[in-house]
């Protein structure tokens, strides 16, 4: 570890920061309907986009019709995808000549994109069609985000407003973020990508050849467009089959940190805008640095123990740190401050091979997912998922003290903690029983390329990933077969919807009540005590759900590589 490392740490949380303030007054206007800067250029088209679609921008909705009009949402771009990956040959924008995908993989595919996961069972280049990667996959990656943001205002505005049941109109809202927040940033960052060296061509792959006679060809293709709304909608799914390790997708030192910050740029900016519309920044400050204690802790164990490499080549010398599996140009802290984020942000964007780092820098990644990606999290999902842990902690802190728990002046009652609770077991639920049962299957197991705990690590990482809706892949494991495409596929669906369904009944339940004024025994939920309650009850339950499963795994691992074993 060195100085410099920690600085760049140092910098790149105070970007983030900096950001959360203004992006947060910016998406509140924008959500409350307000003028903005962009309105006399925009409003035109919104306004345009309502009439063609029969949208009624006056009408609001209640928290069932508002789940049921985005699942249909998903549902028409999941039949969208699918069909364009099965009958890609015949489609145009396809220079390379990429045929149609096998079902159960365009089943997986489109299931990973619809759910901002983007979990990639194939290599873009050698697979995917421009039209498939800008249409399909590329415009999914537009409206997953959106809807993951929308769906966390529908949660801020059950806190927010009291004794209604309207939390909004879906096709209001995901057309507002999509034209007034998604692609106003999307534009400059997609041209300066270019500048850093991305591609941005519908031109035919290049034929080159080498300095000792030999012909090579360079994938490029419609590059630039795709990373910026991968970055920015932390959807990570990647042009080219090494993401952002790849020169194409991330060239320099300068655009690794940008995209580094773009990852946490909205979902940060959220809990600004969290406190800002229940009427106390105080409280968003608050949920900001409960995520901030858990993504430093994470960065500085993933950081250390790379920069600290592996017993056996630290014996003979070479104590550089481990540098198996990253890119020169980053480095370890890069490297390892990027798969801390990554994971933390439900990006699943990678510019290092998770499967060669050590088994504890390894195990951060892996513990930022199973925790429900809520340090920060996916655009908007973060948020809503720290809000569920927080409906916990002020259950148990009312508990504590023997008063019905409240919550920026909502009760927090029976069916409130239930629902929470329902969320938050679906997701260990997924990946630990996938887990157990990939484990036993003899051609599941022959899918990994590691013997002992490092082959759990993988199978695990693999479901937790995809439960998690990240998308990263841990490696060193063959998920392109019908086992892992279908099992991962349902574990997506299930983490991306069956959590969102509880987290919107929770909304529909806060927004009836009235809101309660603070008396002398409500339990403060801005100062160090809520945060600390609120980081404990995290760590409890991840400790107790997830423990068994990391000591099986990267913890084991650990102590095989101190006896200088590897795997």
């Amino acid at each position: 570890m060195t100085l410099i490392g920690w600085i760049q740490i140092a910098l790149f949380c105070a970007v983030v920061v900096a950001l959360v303030k203004p992006l947060g007054w910016y998406m509140t206007r924008v959500f409350s309907g307000e003028k903005t800067f962009l309105s006399p250029i925009l409003r035109p088209v919104e306004t345009g986009l309502y009439k063609i679609a029969g949208v009624d921008d006056r009408s609001e909705q209640d928290w069932l019709r508002y789940t049921v009009s985005m699942l249909l949402f998903h549902l028409g771009g999941f039949l969208v995808l699918y069909v364009m990956l099965r009958v890609q040959g015949a489609l145009p924008l396809n220079p390379q000549g990429m045929t149609g995908l096998t079902p159960d993989l365009s089943f997986n595919t489109a299931i990973s994109f619809i759910t901002n996961t983007n979990w990639q069972n194939y290599g873009g280049e050698t697979t995917m069609s421009y039209l498939v990667q800008m249409f399909g996959l590329t415009h999914q990656n537009f409206l997953s985000a959106a809807s993951g943001i929308v769906l966390a205002m529908v949660l801020i505005r059950g806190f927010a407003r009291a004794s209604t049941h309207n939390l909004g109109n879906f096709w209001v809202d995901v057309t507002r973020c999509t034209l007034y927040v998604l692609l106003p940033i999307c534009i400059p960052y997609t041209l300066f990508l270019v500048w850093q060296g991305i591609p941005q061509t519908l031109g035919a792959y290049v034929n080159a050849t080498t300095l000792e006679g030999a012909k090579q060809t360079i994938a490029v293709g419609p590059v630039a467009s795709q990373i910026a709304i991968k970055m920015l909608g932390t959807n990570g799914g990647g042009f080219f089959n090494v993401n952002a390790a790849h020169p194409f997708e991330n060239p320099t030192a300068l655009s690794n940190f940008i995209q580094m910050i773009s990852i946490f740029t909205l979902g940060a900016a959220l809990t600004n805008v969290f406190g800002r519309m229940v009427g106390n920044q105080r409280q968003g400050w608050a949920i900001l640095s409960v995520m901030g204690v858990l993504f430093i802790a994470g960065a500085a164990v993933c950081y250390w123990a790379e920069a600290n490499g592996t017993t056996g080549l630290n014996a003979l010398g070479l104590t550089g740190g481990n540098m198996e599996g990253k890119e020169v140009r980053f480095g370890i802290v890069s490297s390892a401050l990027f798969a801390a984020i990554t994971t933390a942000a439900s990006c699943g964007a990678v510019n290092a091979m998770h499967d060669s780092f050590t088994a504890l820098g390894g195990m951060i990644p892996l513990i930022n997912i199973e925790l429900g990606e809520i340090v920060v999290g996916g655009v908007g999902s973060g948020l809503y998922g720290m809000l569920i842990f927080v409906i916990l902690s002020v259950f148990v802190a009312g508990l504590m003290v023997g008063r019905t728990p409240e919550y920026v002046g909502k009760k927090i009652e029976s069916k409130e903690v239930k629902m929470a609770m329902l969320a938050i077991l679906i997701l260990p639920l997924m990946f630990l029983g996938f887990t157990a049962i990939a484990c036993v299957i003899p051609s599941a197991v022959a899918s990994i390329a590691n013997p002992g705990p490092h082959g759990f690590s993988e199978i695990l990482y693999l479901y937790t990933s995809s439960t998690g809706n990240n998308g990263s892949a841990f490696g060193g494991i063959t998920g392109n077969t019908f086992f892992y495409n279908t099992t991962g596929a349902v574990a997506m669906f299930v983490g991306r919807f069956l959590m969102i369904v509880p987290a919107m009944a929770i909304a529909g339940a806060l927004v009836e009540k009235k809101r309660l004024a603070p008396s002398s025994g409500t339990f403060p939920t801005t100062g160090g005590l809520f945060v600390g309650l609120v980081v404990g009850v995290i760590a409890i339950v991840g400790g107790l759900t997830f423990f068994p499963a990391l000591a099986l795994g990267p913890i084991v691992e650990h102590f095989a590589m101190t006896a200088h074993a590897l795997f």
